[in-house]
């Protein structure tokens, strides 16, 4: 039997002294049927990043012509993981808050069959160091993505996910500057079955954090307005 090819995806920018840690994390031998492949997206470091990516072991680097923002750098990084012929997909920040050697445990439920996205619930795991302001942000987001979806949403904004191939065919981000709250409206309309999974979380001890307040409110409410209206449009066959 031919193994199926799991790819981990982690888009990254100015992220060297973490990716390293997140790499080395990164089971590889798990399951006798998967392949393991980890592919860095760099948008447009001006650091190490890449060289230290390598060094750890990273098997693909795949580099955004500029820096187009973390929505733009995790659609590509997916549809990459398709094109080259990905079974599943992974993303995971690369700031090591989110734990890579769970892995195994988020892709458990699509080797299985019993969901095609998965999301890792830091509400459902631990959420110890998390400030007080990130903390009400993602239970606010969380929020709206369960008023619009209709269903209960423990960690809307997780940075730790996974994909079957046929989600991966028909995910569409829209929005450049984030894709968490997109992300899981887009595949949940279109009747992708998802399910959370407990994981441990650890606050950054390196690098900071791309996101600010006035830049994720004024961009990311347009996008959810923007990704409701859109009509609800399948390509894959979906499960029920």
């Amino acid at each position: 039997m031919s193994k199926q090819l799991l790819y981990i995806v982690i888009p990254a920018r100015n992220e060297e002294g973490a990716i390293g840690e997140v790499i080395r994390k990164t089971p590889r031998d798990f399951h006798p049927n998967i392949e393991v492949k980890i592919m860095v997206v760099d948008d447009g470091s001006t650091d190490q990043t890449v060289q230290v990516s390598l060094a750890a072991g990273a098997d693909e680097i795949y580099t955004m012509p500029t820096n187009t923002g973390l929505g733009a750098t995790v659609r590509t990084g997916l549809r990459e993981a398709y094109n080259r012929g990905a079974d599943y997909a992974v993303m995971i920040d690369a700031d090591d808050e989110y734990p890579a050697n769970e892995i195994p445990e988020l892709v458990a439920p699509l080797i299985s069959g019993e969901a095609d996205y998965v999301m890792g619930s830091r509400f459902m795991g631990t959420i110890k160091g998390m400030k007080l302001h990130r903390r009400l942000g993602n239970y606010f987001f969380t929020s709206i993505q369960m008023l619009l979806l209709r269903r209960f949403i423990y960690d809307g904004q997780s940075g730790m996910r996974a994909f079957n191939r046929a989600a991966l065919a028909d995910l569409e981000i829209i929005h450049d500057y984030n894709y968490a709250q997109v992300m899981t409206l887009n595949l949940v309309r279109k009747g992708y079955r998802m399910k959370e999974i407990p994981i441990r979380y650890q606050v950054r001890t390196t690098g900071t954090s791309f996101i600010r307040f006035n830049a994720y409110m004024t961009r990311v409410f347009p996008a959810i307005w923007r990704e409701m209206r859109r009509p609800v449009q399948r390509t894959q066959h979906v499960r029920r």
